[in-house]
């Protein structure tokens, strides 16, 4: 069976112990969890800062870690979706209090006290997820600073139209692997607007095409919600004539009408499949 590299903890001087049996490898390592202590950490595909950014993880995300080298990097796998790849050691730490809270708007501050006046720590992004100790004073205070409590949400909270989610991040700059509200590609605004209503989704489009919803025909109709998907690229029905998407063509997340942007597409690349949820 062939498996997906993107999703197996293999290489080919290590595996992780999962997969003793059914991957061969000189050794194999249990893995220790991680998480993650920057804003957005990348997810590359090799030890390298000119490495090809895959995905990145969020603030408090967890990572099975299975190897750290000299170098300050750890290759591990994403609790959240499963993607694998190499992370800074630096951007990692050890599990301490559990996140309580996840960041609701499209991006906040972090703050030293609780005083908007004060220059901030850290920019936060949609999702980040946090452990909120008490609030006080209009903010969630946690171990690391502030936040304004009107922006953040109790983890369990659901939102109820990924559509409207997404939606809010128009006008944000497209990033290849970005999975932030600072940059974005197409399948990371999917999977994050998804995740936001409870919707776990894969990382990357041909693996959304595979997994989400039931074939729609190509031609449409189509209504708000509905995905289309093309080699490389998915896209979100906002409206049955508007297409909502991260895009190297706009280079950032944009609202334009269907028809015209599927001719403008169709001339590279034919739509390959439609999904409903």
């Amino acid at each position: 069976m062939t498996r997906d590299k993107r999703l197996t903890a293999a290489r080919p001087d290590l595996a992780a112990e999962s997969l003793r049996g059914i991957i061969e490898a000189p050794r194999y390592a249990l893995g220790e969890r991680r998480v993650v202590r920057e804003p957005v950490a990348p997810v590359r595909r090799a030890p390298s800062p000119g490495a090809s950014l895959d995905t990145e993880a969020l603030l408090g995300e967890t990572v099975t870690v299975y190897d750290e080298d000299m170098e300050g990097w750890a290759w591990g796998q994403l609790d959240t979706d499963g993607y694998v790849g190499y992370l800074p050691v630096n951007a990692l730490a050890l599990p301490d209090a559990a996140p309580t809270h996840r960041v609701s708007v499209p991006r906040t501050f972090l703050f030293p006290q609780l005083d908007i006046k004060l220059p901030p720590l850290a920019t936060l992004s949609f999702g980040a997820r946090v452990a909120v100790r008490s609030e006080r004073d209009g903010f969630a205070i946690t171990a690391g600073g502030a936040i304004f409590a009107r922006h953040v949400v109790p983890l369990e909270m659901k939102e109820p139209d990924f559509v409207t989610v997404a939606a809010q991040f128009l006008g944000t700059p497209y990033l290849w692997g970005g999975r932030s509200a600072f940059g974005f590609d197409c399948s990371g605004l999917v999977q994050t607007a998804l995740a936001a209503c409870g919707i776990a989704a894969p990382r990357d489009s041909d693996m959304q095409e595979a997994a989400l919803g039931a074939p729609l025909d190509p031609s449409g109709p189509f209504r708000r919600g509905d995905l289309l998907f093309w080699p490389g690229h998915v896209a979100i029905v906002e409206a049955p004539d508007l297409l909502l998407h991260a895009n190297a063509f706009h280079m950032m997340v944009a609202r334009e009408p269907l028809e015209p942007a599927l001719a403008r597409i169709a001339a590279t690349s034919p739509l390959r499949a439609a999904k409903r949820l």
